[in-house]
């Protein structure tokens, strides 16, 4: 096991006893964003989700220490004790509060289900790029980074 899987796994042990509520931050100018966040909505949730769009005054007034321009480049997810998850560790909490999918985040925390989180996250981020119909966090359409950052790599 590696320390980032280790990080991870404990993260998720600790998020189980933990953590009453999640706020998602998404894109509320990316289609497909949008299009997840109502997937979210109607599914059967372990932990509530509270779904908000990333760089609202909603956002910055519930979260004012965050940067609010990276949660436009990277999906965000924060736990109710101030926790913070991005990217693919996200990804994976998101889909942990679902009770239907807890067992397949269970699955991509561990190091043989990470690279096709990061591999999900990678198509996701291309495709997003590829469709959104907002400026980007610096004002431009297409965002010249991809919009996960340098995490979303390829699986090696």
């Amino acid at each position: 096991m590696t320390a980032a899987t280790t990080a991870t796994t404990a993260t998720t042990a600790t998020t189980a006893q933990a953590t009453r509520h999640l706020t998602v931050l998404y894109d509320a100018d990316c289609p497909l964003c949008v299009h997840i966040r109502h997937w979210l909505l109607g599914q059967r949730w372990l932990v509530p989700l509270r779904l908000i769009p990333a760089g609202s005054f909603a956002a910055q007034g519930k979260f004012p220490r965050l940067d609010h321009a990276s949660t436009l480049r990277e999906i965000t997810v924060i736990g109710d004790s101030g926790q913070v998850w991005t990217g693919t560790d996200a990804f994976i909490v998101c889909l942990w509060a679902l009770a239907e999918h807890r067992p397949k985040a269970n699955w991509l925390a561990t190091p043989a289900g990470r690279p096709f989180a990061r591999a999900a996250m990678y198509t996701a981020s291309a495709w997003r790029q590829a469709v959104r119909t907002g400026p980007g966090a610096d004002g431009e359409v297409e965002p010249e980074a991809p919009a996960c950052g340098d995490q979303c790599s390829a699986p090696g």
